[in-house]
């Protein structure tokens, strides 16, 4: 066994046990530090494939952006951890199992990639490009439409998280669109008539009779 595959061992085992941390943590900032580490040793992993494009894509672009977009989120959502963990083991078998059936979806997929003969050799043109250059190229050509899947998956994540974060809570406030388009000019204003109110002012005493008697 030479460095790189036990590098890939270690590195594997790390991204095994970190990702099971992500759906196991008690609280959510927990799950997105382990979800970082799981993306920092993927990696790795792409590091010792010599897919140096794709590991730097992923430490930039998910571990820099979309796991401080992740921690706002859980920030503005207000989790309430306690109540979002019950019930969690009672439910842990049937979710094993169907993780177990994705995780054999996917070996049945990728399994036959592995059990070339021959290795592709690059031409020399091919050499030259570059592994982004072609990347772009095999994905905007001939993947360009799961590319447009993803996008628009990725789109409606957008729009279920802005959605989870108008939920009706007792501390937020939030708007009624269709509330406000039934706004009506007489509904907008209303003049009340309240009666006056005068304070009469307090009347002075009577002035006392002088004490000598009346005066000639």
């Amino acid at each position: 066994m030479d460095i790189n595959t036990a590098l890939f061992y270690v590195f594997s085992a790390v991204l095994l046990a970190a990702s099971f941390r992500v759906i196991t943590a008690r609280s959510p900032v927990y799950a997105a530090l382990y979800l970082v580490l799981a993306f920092f040793t993927a990696a790795c992993v792409w590091m010792l494939l010599r897919a140096e494009f794709l590991a730097i894509a992923l430490v930039l672009v998910y571990v820099g952006a979309v796991m401080v977009l992740f921690l706002f989120v859980v920030m503005m959502l207000d989790v309430d951890s306690a109540a979002l963990h019950e019930g969690f083991w009672k439910h842990f078998p049937l979710a094993a199992g169907v993780g177990a059936v994705i995780a054999l979806e996917m070996a049945a997929v990728l399994l036959p990639g592995f059990r070339l003969v021959d290795a592709p050799v690059a031409d020399a043109a091919a050499m030259k490009l570059g592994n982004t250059h072609l990347l772009g190229a095999e994905v905007y050509t001939k993947y360009i439409y799961p590319l447009q899947v993803a996008a628009v998956l990725l789109l409606v994540a957008i729009i279920a998280a802005i959605a989870l974060t108008l939920r009706r809570r007792k501390d937020s406030k939030y708007q009624r669109p269709d509330e406000q388009v039934k706004a009506k000019k007489l509904g907008r204003l209303r003049i009340v008539q309240i009666p006056p109110q005068v304070e009469t002012a307090p009347v002075a005493a009577a002035t006392a009779a002088p004490a000598g008697g009346e005066q000639r």
